[in-house]
């Protein structure tokens, strides 16, 4: 909820190319109680000082020369992302009350007016304003929780499923290969109970955190829940590109965790399914590379497998890929 305390911190810029205007409502707003309250009497300023500020009301006389407030309005709709315009219109033309409105203000002050009147409307409309922002707030939040790992703040597998598909996309239509690196730590489950939950999930963040920092932005870094992650390699030129992403997988998540005063070793195995080698869409491509892990971790684990599966017709794309290969096993953790 917004309280009395946010509304009165809240931002205030006033534009008047009249000073004595400037003055009154200055004077009127700082008497209520509001504390950040700023003017210009150039028009043509508006806009950058709302980037610069992001005010949460712009008290806007309309009658000014050169740019009046009908252009400020249009103006200000251009640099803000959802068109919602924080602005109070100030004129002595009750004609010009409809079109203001229409033009984006959320409410008109007619000239001469009541100070009652005035700090009301503007205490109502930064209630609204702030409400807005909240809202909004609260919305990418959402939307944050429904795509994305509450643990990790990687993508989940919702949003996996939805990269998947663009991925797909853009391989047919470019014709190139693309690759999916399915990943399983190794012997977290040993973490979790010698050490504790809350030790297994800073290591999952930090393992998280390593995945993020080595893969490129146009590729995607998922968990699928637990200590499983997948990477979606796009636009591979060669089969082993994902075959060389894995292996430093092995070795970016091989390095010792310093966690809580305990020193953390783990390993992770590896599949990888390639298109259209081993499957054309999400679900076959995904199970080859999951029966790859399968494989690697029963080859010793600390080691990556490429999946063994051709599924595509002939294809140019469909060339041999390389041998797996992997780095020897390395203790899983210690406190």
């Amino acid at each position: 909820m917004v309280n009395a305390s946010d509304i009165f911190s809240a931002s205030i810029l006033i534009v008047d190319d009249q000073e004595a205007s400037i003055l009154l409502f200055e004077q009127m707003l700082r008497g209520a109680g509001y504390v950040s309250v700023t003017s210009t009497m150039d028009p043509e300023e508006v806009c950058k000082l709302h980037i610069r500020n992001g005010y949460d009301l712009i008290i806007l006389d309309l009658e000014m020369p050169g740019m009046n407030g009908f252009q400020v309005m249009e103006s200000l709709k251009e640099i803000e992302s959802e068109g919602y315009l924080p602005v109070l219109v100030v004129s002595a033309h009750p004609a010009h009350k409809l079109r203001a409105l229409q033009s984006g203000a959320k409410d008109y002050i007619s000239k001469p007016f009541e100070m009652a009147e005035v700090l009301a409307r503007v205490h109502n409309m930064l209630e609204v304003r702030l409400l807005h922002e909240l809202a909004r707030c609260r919305g990418r939040m959402l939307e944050s929780l429904a795509r994305n790992d509450s643990l990790t703040g990687l993508a989940n597998r919702r949003l996996l499923a939805e990269r998947m598909t663009m991925a797909l996309a853009h391989a047919r239509r470019k014709k190139t290969a693309m690759a999916v690196v399915y990943l399983d730590l190794d012997g977290f489950k040993q973490v979790n109970d010698t050490l504790g939950h809350d030790i297994g999930d800073a290591l999952l963040k930090m393992v998280a955190g390593r995945l993020a920092a080595m893969v490129r932005e146009e590729d995607t870094l998922a968990r699928m829940g637990g200590d499983e992650f997948i990477i979606i390699l796009t636009d591979i030129n060669r089969p082993d590109s994902a075959a060389t992403v894995a292996s430093k997988v092995l070795q970016v998540v091989a390095q010792p965790y310093s966690i809580d005063g305990h020193t953390v070793h783990i390993t992770t195995s590896a599949g990888v399914g390639i298109y259209p080698v081993h499957g054309e869409d999400a679900n076959t491509l995904i199970k080859s590379a999951d029966l790859a892990l399968y494989e690697a971790k029963h080859a010793g684990k600390n080691v990556y497998r490429i999946s063994e599966r051709i599924v595509c017709p002939p294809n140019p794309l469909c060339l041999p890929v390389p041998a797996a290969a992997g780095a020897p096993a390395i203790n899983a953790p210690e406190g």
